[in-house]
This record gives C-alpha cells, sequence and structure tokens, in this order.
C-alpha cells in the first residue's frame, strides 16, 4: 500500500519577520520556544557586547552626498543615494539584519547631514561646525556618523577593540539571516509512528 502524501512544507513569512525585528522572535511565535530565547540571548549577546567594544560606536551609516563617486566595474554606473552611502560603509547592510536594535543607525542616517567634499576633510583646514554631527533630539548621538576627527583619532591612536566588536555586531546580523531562514521555512514535522514517506527512488523509507 503506497505510503499517503506528505503535505508540503508551510512557509511563514510572519514569523521570518518578527525574527528580522527580534531575532528568535518569530520561533517563540511558532512554539519553539527554547530555541527562540537561545537565538534572542546568542545573538543580541554578540552584537550588543560587540558595541560595548567599541565604546558603542560602531553602528552607524553616514550621507556619502558628498564624497567622491562610486561606480559598478562591470556595468559602469555611478551609484548614488543609500546604495552610494551603503558602498562606503558595506558592513552596515549586514548589521541591519539585527534588526530593530540597528534601527537608530537608520534614524540618526535620515538626521544627520552629509559629510564634507575630501578636499576639506584633511589636517590643515579646520573642520566647519555645520559638520559635525548634532546629536538627534532621542537617541543623541547613539548610532550617529562620528566625525571625521573621531575617526582619523581612533584610526591613530585607538587599539583593535574597535574593529574587533565590529566584526562581532557584523556576524551577529549575517547570524540572524539564518534565524530568519529559519522562522520562515518553518519547523520541522516529523510523521507520527514512524510512518513513511517516499524516498527518492519511490520506495519508501522510515520518517
Amino acid at each position: 500500500m503506497p505510503p499517503p502524501p506528505t503535505d508540503p512544507p508551510r512557509l511563514d513569512p510572519l514569523a521570518a519577520f518578527l525574527s528580522y525585528l527580534v531575532p528568535g522572535l518569530g520561533q517563540v511565535m511558532q512554539g519553539r520556544i527554547g530555541k527562540g530565547v537561545l537565538f534572542f540571548v546568542c545573538l543580541y549577546g554578540l552584537f550588543f557586547y560587540g558595541l560595548y567594544l567599541s565604546n558603542w560606536r560602531n553602528v552607524w551609516l553616514a550621507d556619502c552626498a558628498k564624497l567622491p563617486e562610486v561606480s559598478v566595474p562591470v556595468a559602469n554606473v555611478q551609484l548614488g543615494g543609500t546604495l552610494k552611502d551603503l558602498s562606503y560603509r558595506k558592513g552596515f547592510v549586514a548589521q541591519f539584519f539585527i534588526g530593530s536594535a540597528a534601527w537608530p543607525a537608520v534614524i540618526q542616517y535620515l538626521h544627520t547631514e552629509a559629510l564634507p567634499p575630501p578636499e576639506v576633510r584633511n589636517e590643515t583646514v579646520p573642520a566647519k561646525p555645520e559638520w559635525r554631527p548634532t546629536p538627534h533630539r532621542w537617541l543623541g548621538s547613539y548610532m550617529q556618523a562620528p566625525s571625521e576627527e573621531f575617526i582619523n583619532e581612533l584610526q591613530t591612536n585607538g587599539d583593535k577593540l574597535w574593529d574587533l566588536g565590529w566584526v562581532y555586531t557584523v556576524i551577529a546580523g549575517i547570524l540572524n539571516i539564518l534565524v530568519i531562514y529559519d522562522a520562515f521555512a518553518g519547523p520541522v514535522i516529523r510523521d507520527e509512528d514512524g510512518a513513511t514517506v517516499p524516498d527518492a527512488d519511490g520506495k519508501g523509507g522510515a520518517a
């Protein structure tokens, strides 16, 4: 007697979106509470520990409209707007996938003025006050693009903790992509009582 057909896996976009917002939240909604809590603790622990190592200053996106143009080598197409800004800050693409924890950087990005052009961003020309980031009304300087003076000082006299923390935040975002997919694909459901399912050759095998 041929085995009964198995239902195709059900995709769960809502759970995937929830796990994007907060790592593991989609799994909790699906009833996989232990797995969801594990994802939440591990990924948020990794992300915020990376922020802590960098003195909370390594997750940000800057408006680079006045910086040199960026083009795609193969298509010879110049990037503009947000795509250009992301090309100068590629790591933020991964950090963004940690979800709502990275949204303050997006808010700051929309709030902060563009960086000055490269011909005036040097030590011989003093920075003008209007080029310095102004604190956000509610977020202050949290996840705000730092000034050029801060970056120069960090690269000259800072230790490696800032770079290490940046790596941690990037890895946390990349790992959450897997968590999002796990929530999207849903839990693995095994047949009851060891029922058989068709093999590739159609003969069937134990579930």
